[in-house]
């Protein structure tokens, strides 16, 4: 069983109201191999929602404290994003997963690239707030761009 962010399995759940469904892994969900999480949304955010980036660091950085989350409106949305991760981690780990898929370049989700707080569209090296915490508890995480090497997917 594999943690998938719910946005990958078809859920209009991003920050613009949109998807960014991918066939194979909405399948696994609709085969019962999967659970769809959504941080973000987990949180209390709603859908839509303003757009939101780490401001001075990565995921891991804003658990330590020295980052948070903020809205392209100046909104601090930092509690929502560690709440929502929290909230997500006890879902994932109530279905005994320990494997995740998750939406690169999310403030909440990315695995290896961030957006760099400036709203500017420029990327870098960097996790989001539930992939810091889902790793911090030992959870494996993967992306759409490298989930191919999870033996699930290549099993079927």
């Amino acid at each position: 069983m594999l943690g998938i962010s719910a946005c990958l399995g078809g859920i209009f759940c991003r920050y613009d109201g949109k998807t960014q469904k991918i066939a194979e892994l909405a399948k696994l969900v609709s085969e019962n191999k999967a659970v769809l999480v959504c941080p973000e949304v987990m949180g209390g955010l709603s859908t839509p929602r303003d757009p939101a980036e780490i401001i001075g660091g990565d995921g891991f950085d804003v658990w330590n404290g020295k980052a948070r989350v903020v809205s392209c409106q100046q909104v601090d949305v930092t509690t929502a994003y560690k709440t929502g991760a929290i909230v997500a981690y006890e879902k994932l780990k109530a279905a005994g997963i320990s494997r995740l898929i998750l939406k690169e370049r999310s403030p909440s989700c990315g695995s290896r690239q961030i957006y760099d707080g400036t709203f500017s569209g420029n990327q870098q090296k960097g996790v989001g707030v539930a992939t810091a915490y889902f790793i911090n508890q030992g959870l494996e995480v993967y992306s759409e761009n490298n989930y191919h090497l999870l033996s699930i997917i290549a099993a079927d």
